[in-house]
């Protein structure tokens, strides 16, 4: 693999190494960087070598600056800078985001009755950022009455917010601000009582749920529940048919339900079904009847991917035998979730690696699948808070084509498109190709892979490549548009989604095979699929990039270590790759949820199995690709300690000269910056990091 150096490139930053013992009753490990572990965030040595490290960034970028530039300019000239969402009725109210030419920051706003009627503006982000270097607004909530907005805000990035209160009438601030919690609120029926869910302030774990009287002192907010197992996460919602607080208590593997009558604020959260390790539910309500997606096991058999059942309201909700099964366990296909219309339930599902809809109708039992346009392509459920509004809302999208919102009359079958994503300049959904290959991994596996190029592109062996994947939690990466690639596969580029283990694409066992003590699965899967590639002709050998975030930064993490020959250049964003010590320590917030993901490192199967694939402990004497890693100094989700030590030790043990480049967010967390287009200037960079040593 070709070498690529900067010219005139200063010396690389050096961390000081200052040994450490982490500690573990099955083998202590010494660590020389752990001193970059600050939870305060201010110690002198180590914001000093983060600042030397974005200066030695900068200055490499001093070359590559004119094409970031040039790639940003494009990038944003294909936004319609004064768009807006498609509006959504509720409580009388259409209630809509939009934007504003030249502006970082979306405006949330409503019309009474009809979109014709004077508009309200409720929340102008642009103002309210001011001049932050971050602002975010979480999440915000409207009484029914339409007259009181509760409102969750963050200036620091940590997603840790402050609620406020606003008179809609008058526009006026309300009295009172609650600081430190998690975001998730909503009114019950009185339109006085807010619940709202607190972060425990170490772990930043949503663990409790307080209840609020408006007007009163925040002070005498009053606890309502607190969950004690810090491997659960704790949420409110509403249900569709505004009757009842669904109080949520999930961990990876484990759900359990509480609901309260929503006009009756003051009462107590009744338990829909005791947590059962192992046994996983949402509920929502509709006519009587609470609506179950579970894998509650069916005679005997577990129901893996999810079935839907439901239960009348009156009866005794924990007891399954009332229960009534509405759709059947499918092995070939994966319930992800539903959407409930009076009469009519739309149900999102996951089979053959797409995720289609279809209309189950209650009255005849019978199911229809909505039909798609492409042979690849994803849909998804848009959720609508009117039951009787038989208007089916969902989003289409594929790798060639911009997204569309699209209604379905559910009487009529009549379907609308009622907004595509503009995009501006010269752009033609027909210059581009898209392909679903399966290809296969070393244990005989079938992964599958979504490819987008410009048909302008020679299949030859000889385009840059660039493949990208995350393969964790369960989570699926779909096939989606994406309007910046267009940057990437304009010069040639084609680009590669590698649905790998870990995610959910082929179902859940899709999932239970890249976890745990099987986790390796998804870095192999990785590698696999960019061999498949390469021999595929639709790259060349030498001009293979890879790119990842978060866990799939420790996907990026775990694939150089393996692999590394197989990349030109890696990008890692905000990666986890410090996955024994992060797990090991309970005070990181977070952690203590991961353990059904990760395993937990208390057990020595689990600490054995992380140490042989952990990027940090696995770092050794050889070459690595060229390489940009990013974080945010304020990151919640991975501590910017973790790829800050990585780096470090890369460069300590690192054998050839290729590039390894740290950028640090001094005043931003784990989603980046937050103005839409300070977004544009970070993808512009990464873009013009790997076309820079794309050049043959």
């Amino acid at each position: 693999m070709p070498e690529t150096a900067a010219a005139a490139q200063p010396a690389a930053p050096i961390a000081k190494r200052v040994d450490s013992v982490i500690e573990s009753e099955h083998g202590n490990r010494v660590d020389p960087y752990q001193w970059l572990r600050d939870d305060d965030r201010n110690d002198p040595d180590m914001l000093a070598y983060l600042n030397a490290e974005n200066a030695y960034k900068d200055a490499y970028y001093q070359r590559l600056n004119p094409i970031a530039e040039t790639l940003g300019q494009e990038m944003r000239a294909r936004i319609k800078e004064d768009d807006s969402s498609v509006p959504v009725l509720e409580d009388g109210f259409w209630y809509y985001s939009r934007f504003e030419e030249g502006k970082q920051y979306p405006i949330y706003a409503r019309r009474k009755s009809n979109m014709d009627a004077p508009e309200q503006v409720l929340l102008d982000g642009n103002q309210m950022a001011s001049d932050s270097a971050y602002f975010a607004i979480g999440n915000f909530q409207v009484t029914r009455d339409g007259k009181t907005m509760a409102y969750a805000t963050d200036y620091v990035g940590r997603r840790q917010y402050s609620i406020k209160f606003k008179n809609l009438e008058t526009g006026a601030d309300l009295p009172g601000q609650i600081d430190n919690v998690s975001g998730n609120m909503v009114w019950a029926a009185d339109n006085q009582t807010l619940f709202y869910v607190n972060d425990n302030e170490e772990t930043l774990l949503p663990y409790q749920l307080f209840r609020y009287r408006l007007g009163e002192d925040v002070a005498k907010a009053k606890l309502i529940y607190e969950e004690k197992d810090t491997t659960f996460y704790t949420s409110i919602s509403l249900s569709k048919s505004q009757k009842y607080l669904v109080l949520a208590l999930s961990s990876t593997l484990t759900d359990e339900s509480r609901v309260l009558d929503a006009a009756n604020p003051l009462g107590e959260f009744k338990l829909f079904r005791a947590r059962e390790r192992g046994l996983e539910y949402q509920i929502d309500h509709m006519d009587g009847h609470f609506y179950v997606r579970t894998n509650l096991a069916d005679a005997g058999k577990k129901s893996e991917n999810f079935r839907l059942m439901r239960v009348k309201d009156q009866k005794e909700l924990a007891n399954t035998a009332n229960w009534e099964t509405l759709v059947e366990h499918d092995p070939s296909a994966l319930l992800e979730g539903f959407e409930l219309f009076m009469g009519k339930i739309a149900l999102e599902r996951r089979s053959e690696g797409l995720r289609k809809i279809s209309v189950l109708d209650l009255q005849s039992g019978k199911s229809e699948l909505i039909q798609a346009d492409d042979p690849s392509y994803v849909m998804n459920l848009i959720s609508t808070p009117d039951l009787n509004n038989l208007k089916l809302r969902y989003r289409y999208d594929s790798l060639t084509a911009p997204g569309s919102v699209l209604q379905l009359d559910l009487q009529t079958g009549s379907r609308t498109v009622l907004k595509q994503d503009p995009i501006l300049g010269e752009f033609n959904a027909s210059d581009y190709e898209s392909q679903y290959r399966q290809a296969k991994a070393r244990d005989g596996t079938l992964v599958p892979v979504s490819i987008v190029y410009k048909k302008s592109t020679t299949l030859d062996g000889t385009a840059p490549l660039y493949v990208y994947a995350y393969g964790s939690y369960g989570s699926s990466t779909d096939p989606y548009f994406s309007a910046n690639r267009l940057s990437l596969l304009n010069r040639g580029f084609v680009f590669a989604i590698a649905h790998i283990r870990g995610g959910q694409e082929m179902g859940r066992a899709w999932y239970e095979d890249g976890k745990l003590l099987k986790k390796i699965n998804t870095f192999t899967d990785f590698i696999d699929v960019t061999q498949y590639l390469v021999d595929q002709r639709f790259g060349a050998s030498d001009r293979v990039f890879a790119m990842g975030g978060s866990a799939g930064g420790l996907l990026m993490g775990a694939v150089v270590n393996m692999a590394p020959e197989k990349y030109r250049g890696v990008v890692a964003h905000v990666p986890f790759v410090d996955v024994v010590t992060t797990m090991l320590d309970e005070s990181i917030p977070l952690t203590t949820g991961e353990f059904d993901e990760w395993g937990n490192p208390k057990q020595k199967a689990y600490y054995d199995y992380m140490l042989s694939y952990s990027p940090y402990d696995q770092v050794k004497a050889q070459n690595y690709p060229a390489m940009l890693v990013t974080t945010g100094l304020h990151d919640s989700q991975v501590q910017y300690w973790e790829p800050a030590k990585w780096v470090a030790k890369l460069r300590h043990m690192k054998t050839d000269s290729n590039p390894l480049l740290f950028k640090v967010n001094m005043e931003a967390g784990h989603g980046g910056r937050s103005g839409r287009f300070d977004r544009l200037k970070e993808v512009a960079q990464e873009y013009a990091f790997v076309l820079d040593l794309a050049k043959p």
